[in-house]
C-alpha cells in the first residue's frame, strides 16, 4: 500500500531526472498531494501563476510519472494550497481503475479543446481570416468552401482552424469532424500502402463532414499522397462537405503543388495572416496577463509589445519570462527590470537584416543575377526585382532615399523615390505583386 505522500515523492525523483533542474525547483519543489478521490490526484501548488504553468507545460509528464508508479491514477487537479497540514494523515492510494489517455485531446477529432472562438484574439493582421471562420460555422458546405488561412509561423492558424472544428463537436455533434495534420494524413496513407488497407483508409477519410488539415504545404512534394489528397479534396468537395487548411504560404507560391490543386484552392476562400501590429500586440499582451490574474504596469507592457515584433508565440514567451520574474519576486517588474531580461533571452526577437540580405533574397525569388541589380541595366525582368528591393528597404526597414539609392548602385535618390511609388502603385491592381510581396516578406521574417 502506497501513501499519498510516499506516492508523491517517488514520483518527484523521477522528475528530478526528466525535467531541468531550474524548472524543477521553480514548478515542482513547493507542489505536495492534498487528496486522492476516485483516481484524481489534487496536487497542491503555491500560486495561480504555478497552477497555470504546471498545467500547461509539464502536465503530461506529472502524469506519466504518478501513473507510471500507479494505475489507478488517471487524472491531475492543480489547487492552490500553501502546504499540508502537521494533522494530515496519510492517504492510501486506490486500487488500479481504467486507463485514460494521457492526451487532453479530444480522442475521436483529433481537437484541442482549448482553440476556441472565445479564446482567439481577433486584430487587424487576423480580423479577416476570424470572420471566414465564422461565415463557414454558419454555413458549412457553402460558404467559403475550401477555407485556407497561411501566413508565418506562430500567428495562430492552427489554433482558429481547430476553433472551427471544436465549434461543430459542442455545438453540432451530428457531425463528423476530423483534424490532421498533413504529416499524418501523408503516415496513414503510407500505412495503409503497405498494409494493403487502401480502402479502408479511403472510407475513413470520406466519412467526414468537416475535414481540417494542418500545414498543407508539406503534401506538394509527396507524389502519392497528393495523388490521394486530390481525389479526397474533390469526394468531400463534390459531396458539399466543408474543407478547411492552412499553410505557411499561399498556394500559387507552394513550390511542386500542382495547378489542379492550386485552382481548386482558388476556388474558395483564401486568407492570409499577418504579424500584428503595436495595437494588437499591447492588446495580446494584456489579455494574456489578464489571464494569469497578473497586472503589469502600463509602461511594461507598451515596451515588450515594441520590442518583440515577431509572432504571437514569441511574444507570449516573453510574457511568461517576465510573469516567472514576477511570481519569484513577489513584486512589480519596471521597464529596466524588462529591459534586462528581455536582453538575456535566448530567442531573438529581433532581426536585423542587411541590404545584401535583402538583394539576396529577392534575386532569388525572381530568379536573377544578384550582380545585375546593382548595374545600370534596365532590362525588364532586373528592373522589377530592383525596384520590389528598394520599396522593401524604404518601407520595412525605413533606409532615407539617398542611402538606399547609395547602397544598389549610386543612383540618385529621386529614382529610388521613383520605384517606391511605382510599386506602392501597382500593389493597388497587382494582385499578383501583392502576392510576390507578401511571399518575400515571410522569407525575410
Amino acid at each position: 500500500m502506497t501513501t499519498t505522500k510516499e506516492l508523491w515523492e517517488n514520483a518527484l525523483v523521477e522528475l528530478e531526472l526528466t525535467i531541468s533542474k531550474p524548472n524543477f525547483n521553480t514548478w515542482l519543489k513547493d507542489t505536495h498531494v492534498v487528496r486522492v478521490e476516485e483516481g484524481t490526484v489534487f496536487l497542491g501548488v503555491p500560486s495561480q501563476f504555478a497552477r497555470d504553468w504546471l498545467s500547461t507545460k509539464f502536465h503530461k509528464d506529472i502524469l506519466r510519472s504518478l501513473r507510471g508508479l500507479s494505475d489507478s491514477v488517471r487524472a491531475i487537479e492543480y489547487i492552490i494550497s500553501r502546504g499540508p497540514k502537521k494533522t494530515d494523515e496519510p492517504k492510501v492510494v486506490p486500487p488500479a481503475l481504467s486507463e485514460l489517455p494521457l492526451e487532453s485531446v479530444h480522442a475521436k477529432t483529433n481537437l484541442n479543446p482549448r482553440f476556441t472562438l472565445g479564446s482567439f484574439i481577433v486584430g487587424p493582421f487576423n480580423e479577416l481570416a476570424h470572420a471566414a471562420a465564422q461565415a463557414v460555422i454558419r454555413k458549412p458546405g457553402i460558404a467559403y468552401n475550401p477555407l485556407l488561412i497561411y501566413g508565418p509561423t506562430g500567428l495562430g492558424k492552427t489554433h482558429l482552424i481547430q476553433a472551427v472544428g471544436n465549434h461543430f463537436r459542442i455545438n453540432a455533434p451530428e457531425r463528423k469532424v476530423q483534424y490532421v495534420t498533413s504529416e499524418k494524413f501523408s503516415m496513414d496513407y503510407v500505412s495503409s500502402v503497405q498494409s494493403g488497407k487502401i480502402q479502408s483508409f479511403k472510407e475513413k477519410y470520406r466519412q467526414y463532414d468537416l475535414l481540417i488539415m494542418d500545414d498543407v504545404q508539406f503534401l506538394a512534394k509527396m507524389e502519392k499522397t497528393k495523388e490521394e489528397f486530390f481525389h479526397l479534396f474533390n469526394y468531400l468537395h463534390n459531396n458539399n462537405k466543408q474543407l478547411v487548411f492552412s499553410a505557411d504560404q499561399h498556394p500559387n507560391m507552394i513550390q511542386n503543388l500542382e495547378e489542379r490543386l492550386r485552382s481548386r484552392f482558388n476556388a474558395g476562400m483564401i486568407i492570409s495572416v499577418t504579424p500584428p501590429d503595436h495595437e494588437s500586440r499591447l492588446a495580446i499582451v494584456r489579455l494574456k496577463a489578464s489571464a494569469h490574474n497578473v497586472v503589469l504596469p502600463e509602461d511594461v507592457l507598451g515596451y515588450l509589445a515594441t520590442e518583440v515584433q515577431g509572432n504571437v508565440r514569441e511574444l507570449e514567451g516573453a510574457l511568461n519570462l517576465l510573469l516567472i520574474q514576477f511570481e519569484m519576486r513577489g513584486e512589480p517588474l519596471t521597464v529596466a527590470d524588462t529591459k534586462v531580461l528581455l536582453r538575456g533571452a535566448s530567442t531573438v526577437f529581433k532581426k536585423a537584416v542587411s541590404v545584401q540580405e535583402v538583394v539576396k533574397l529577392v534575386s532569388s525569388f525572381y530568379g536573377v543575377e544578384e550582380a545585375s541589380i546593382y548595374e545600370k541595366t534596365r532590362r525588364k525582368e532586373v528592373v522589377r526585382p530592383r525596384q520590389m528591393i528598394m520599396f522593401l528597404l524604404r518601407e520595412d526597414f525605413k533606409i532615407s532615399f539617398p542611402t538606399i539609392g547609395n547602397k544598389l548602385g549610386g543612383r540618385d535618390h529621386t529614382t529610388v523615390i521613383h520605384s517606391c511609388e511605382k510599386i506602392k502603385n501597382d500593389l493597388r491592381t497587382d494582385s499578383v505583386m501583392g502576392q510576390e510581396l507578401q511571399q518575400i516578406r515571410l522569407m525575410l521574417k
